[in-house]
């Protein structure tokens, strides 16, 4: 075979199949997923803040409410971390923190509205967030859909 195509045109190099294929890892910290590490970010230093000042501070006079703060503040730095991080393992186990995220604002945002007594003082999950614009709420269902829809790229 010549090294023109019919044209009279060099052909092009074959493209080298020895090499084994890669699959493209999909970054989860770029486009709307950098916007989810900055809401992450600042979450995780807002709520490890709050919690470690809280029980410095008041620890005898709402234990529950700051505790629970600080496992906020965990999930939060570990929804972070996973994002920046990238690859399929971080997405799946971001994914799980994710839907951790939301039990926990669901449950607790109930928990404060049937019982307001079981906290004496506010968590960043408490009334769905109301303190933080519902943010809470709405971080965590986000993140999901941004971490299923990177599953399919």
């Amino acid at each position: 075979m010549s090294d023109t195509d019919r044209t009279g045109a060099p052909a092009s190099p074959a493209p080298q199949t020895d090499a084994p294929r890669q699959k493209q890892q999909f970054e989860l910290g770029t486009g709307p997923g950098r916007v989810l590490v900055w809401f992450y970010g600042v979450f995780t230093v807002a709520a490890a803040s709050r919690s470690i000042v809280q029980m410095i501070l008041d620890f005898d006079k709402a234990p529950l409410a700051y505790v629970l703060s600080a496992v906020a503040a965990v999930v939060y730095g570990f929804i972070t971390y996973s994002l920046v991080r990238g690859g399929e393992k971080a997405r799946r186990a971001a994914l799980v923190c994710c839907a951790v995220e939301l039990a926990g604002v669901l449950v607790v945002g109930t928990w404060t509205l049937v019982k307001p007594s079981a906290f004496p003082d506010a968590t960043v999950w408490s009334d769905f967030g109301v303190g933080y614009l519902f943010i809470p709420v709405i971080l965590p269902v986000t993140g999901m859909i941004w971490l299923r829809r990177a599953r399919n790229a």
